[in-house]
């Protein structure tokens, strides 16, 4: 035989699928990080730390699931492949608004009245002077304020904000303890849900029609103070579940996104999220280090019926990390 026509002559040498390890551990490390929150999520569950704090930013979780998902490609690996797929999938469905739409046609239809919510986290009283420009500007009817120290209840007594809300409930305290609630209507039956952090309430008289008015402020879901903030959340649950048929309307920071199941908890007793319903539920309240674009909402104005949001704004405050949440509202 000649050269060059023996077995496997001239066939060069087999090509080998060159593995690259770093690829396939990169996208493991990237999928851990989505995983554990979305399966809480699915399973309507918070869990442990550090779960809360991840599902406070699910959106975020496509970030590195699309890392993982191009990392398996590379990598030429299946199952990690399918898991990215999955991964991105359930981020994306569960990014989805929480909650029913605004029913329809509410801006044309006449109503009992038309009010402004304003509430507002002044971090430790420090955006006290930006929430007295913002009242005087905006003009809202009810006014729920958080972290209001002794300057900014002092700023709440003055005699000029006692002449635009003749009623108020100020429950006083140091940095972020403080609470306040201001009305122009009438207020009785002041009540207090309790918590580590002052959450004052009342019965507005709101053109003839009693009105349940409450500041929302329970403790962040941090590692020492898990176990409060969902027993301080689930007793807002309960204040809203027992409204009857009484209006009801919670406004404060919550603390708590559409994304933690002790905050749907509470929506799931009927209670609408004024910002989800005027189309700005993904919006960013906090930090306004990085709000927006990046962040979360957990300031919120939630309504019950006979009441429909119209029209909701972000307020821009100087010297705290939380973006105000102005709402205008329908009285039906």
């Amino acid at each position: 035989m000649g050269p060059g026509h023996g077995d496997g002559a001239g066939a060069g040498p087999r090509r080998r699928r060159v593995r690259r390890p770093w690829l396939t551990a990169s996208a493991v490390l990237l999928l851990l990080v989505p995983v554990g929150p979305l399966v809480l999520r699915a399973l309507d569950a918070d869990g442990p730390s550090p779960f809360p704090q991840l599902l406070a930013f699910l959106p975020w979780l496509l970030v590195p699931g699309w890392l993982a998902l191009v990392c398996a490609i590379f990598a030429r690996r299946v199952l990690l492949i399918v898991v990215a797929v999955v991964v991105l999938a359930g981020t994306g469905w569960f990014v989805q608004p929480y909650g029913p739409d605004a029913p329809p046609g509410a801006e044309e239809r006449p109503g009992k009245a038309r009010f402004r919510v304003l509430t507002a986290n002044l971090e430790y009283g420090g955006a006290t002077e930006g929430l007295l420009r913002a009242l005087r500007r905006e003009r809202p009817q009810l006014v729920a304020v958080q972290e209001c120290d002794h300057r900014c209840a002092k700023a709440l007594r003055s005699a000029e904000m006692r002449a635009e809300y003749p009623h108020r409930v100020i429950a006083t305290g140091s940095r972020a303890e403080g609470s306040a609630l201001l009305s122009v209507f009438p207020l009785s039956d002041r009540s207090e849900v309790p918590g580590l952090l002052s959450m004052p309430g009342a019965v507005a008289d709101v053109r003839g029609t009693a009105v349940r008015v409450q500041v929302a402020h329970p403790m962040p879901p941090e590692t020492d103070s898990l176990s409060t903030w969902r027993a301080e959340l689930g007793r807002l649950r309960d204040y809203a579940a027992e409204r009857g048929r009484t209006p009801t309307l919670i406004a404060g920071d919550f603390n708590a996104s559409q994304d933690h199941a002790a905050f749907r908890a509470l929506l799931d007793t009927g209670m609408r999220d004024a910002a989800r319903q005027t189309g700005h539920s993904r919006t960013p309240t906090w930090p306004t280090l990085t709000a927006p674009p990046l962040g979360v909402q957990i300031d919120h104005v939630l309504l019950s019926d006979p009441m429909v949001p119209v029209d909701a704004q972000f307020v821009d405050l100087p010297n705290t990390d939380h973006r105000a949440l102005l709402v205008d509202v329908k009285l039906f």
